[in-house]
């Protein structure tokens, strides 16, 4: 059964294809759990399953549910003790609100500094109004500047010491999933022993849809050239014109990682794996037992 997580304030969000569960430490030393049933949007709307969609569909499910895991996380240390609940009481229209909002902010923010600012950097260093004439070089330099900017951004944020928990917590996500999937058992000890670099994680993801970006939109802008033949007279101009594409990106990124995951045994896939494990090694930090407990707590909770 294939199963996803994410690393919450001093606990894990696991997915199953039924269930939706969360674990956290509470400062009183017990482990908090909320569940509820789960169907993913590709699920319930046939077109969103298709190749492509259901990458943009995941993709922003998960940002979704995320944040509302992390809320839940947060408010777990804003209290000394907290009983355990099974089911999840509905979201109002208001706490809808408060998430989704803050998660345009936050997608708004990335494509200004991920997507913009290379742009505007690798049209000053591909020679200004020139740029237009050779879509590799353009697309080539913005590339390499976003993925920069990426292990800039990451490494800094493992200086932070509350992600740095956060991190370890990343690192018991990684190590229950992949107990699981192996079936070596759901114990404290079987899951230490698991590798903390899991080729489905969301920052492998990440780096896959900065290297598919720089791909996707070469070809895309020698079309507009050579087929079209319209000429970006700025980098601004052909930022709009990327922008709607930005989903397109995500949903092939997606299918690239899904496909990865199924073969990463395989030596041929195996070395387009490995530049995604590596910066794991920033984004993932070895847990203590008491993390991995939390981890255990979640994936059973998942698969119940």
């Amino acid at each position: 059964m294939a199963m996803g997580g994410q690393a919450l304030v001093e606990g894990v969000l696991m997915r199953s294809p039924g269930r939706l569960a969360m674990a956290a430490r509470s400062p009183d030393g017990n482990i908090a759990t909320q569940s509820r049933s789960f169907v993913a949007f590709s699920k319930r709307h046939k077109i969103l399953g298709w190749p492509i969609l259901r990458g943009g569909a995941s993709l922003v499910e998960s940002l979704y549910l995320g944040m509302q895991a992390l809320n839940w996380s947060m408010k777990i240390q804003e209290i000394a003790k907290v009983e355990e609940k099974e089911d999840a009481k509905p979201a109002t229209m208001m706490q809808k609100a408060t998430t989704v909002l803050p998660l345009l902010f936050s997608f708004g923010l990335a494509l200004l500094f991920f997507q913009l600012l290379p742009y505007g950097i690798a049209s000053f260093v591909s020679g200004g109004r020139h740029h237009a004439q050779n879509p590799l070089l353009f697309n080539g330099v913005a590339g390499v500047i976003r993925i920069s900017l990426l292990l800039v951004y990451l490494w800094g944020l493992s200086f932070l010491p509350d992600l740095a928990r956060v991190f370890q917590y990343h690192g018991a996500e990684h190590k229950s999933i992949f107990a699981h999937e192996n079936k070596s058992g759901l114990e404290v000890s079987a899951v230490a022993r698991q590798s903390r670099f899991h080729p489905r994680c969301g920052t492998s993801f990440i780096l896959i849809v900065a290297l598919t970006c720089m791909l996707f939109f070469s070809l895309f802008d020698a079309f507009m050239l050579h087929v079209v033949g319209y000429s970006y007279p700025t980098f601004i101009h052909r930022f709009l014109i990327h922008l709607p594409f930005v989903p397109v990106v995500a949903g092939l990124a997606f299918e690239m990682l899904r496909f990865s995951g199924k073969h990463q045994d395989s030596k041929w896939i195996r070395p387009f794996i490995l530049p995604g494990l590596w910066l794991q090694k920033i984004t993932t930090r070895e847990p203590d037992n008491a993390q991995i407990e939390v981890a255990i707590v979640s994936v059973k909770t998942a698969l119940a």
